[in-house]
């Protein structure tokens, strides 16, 4: 019985597209580094408590600043002040994550090789 390669397989033309797919994968992979070293400085900030708390972080998911207004400090509250802390850098990490993904999709179209990226 004789195998039968797919078709655009033949014995003189795999290893030309072996090394077709190698350099696109490594030029993906050079593309996505960028992206990602782009991403990592990058801020992103969000509010909570209609503006009583403002976070920024990096895209490195490293929180920068928070901002906190005099009218939110309670010193009988101490649990709504951290709620909302929480709250504002919570959706900032988001908001980060949700850009690399994006980015990173873009990039990939959406291909996701476990270790590869």
């Amino acid at each position: 019985m004789k195998a039968r390669l797919p078709k655009g397989f033949n014995n003189g033309g795999s290893n030309t597209n072996i090394q077709q797919l190698a350099r696109q994968a490594q030029k993906m992979q050079e593309e996505m580094d960028e992206a990602t070293k782009e991403l990592d400085i990058k801020e992103y900030s969000a509010a909570a408590g209609g503006c009583a708390v403002n976070a920024v972080v990096t895209g490195a998911l490293e929180v920068k600043s928070i901002e906190i207004s005099k009218d939110v400090v309670d010193p009988e509250d101490i649990d709504m002040l951290s709620d909302l802390i929480i709250a504002a850098v919570n959706e900032a990490i988001r908001k980060a994550r949700d850009e690399k993904t994006a980015t990173m999709d873009k990039i990939s179209g959406g291909l996701n090789v476990p270790g590869l990226f």
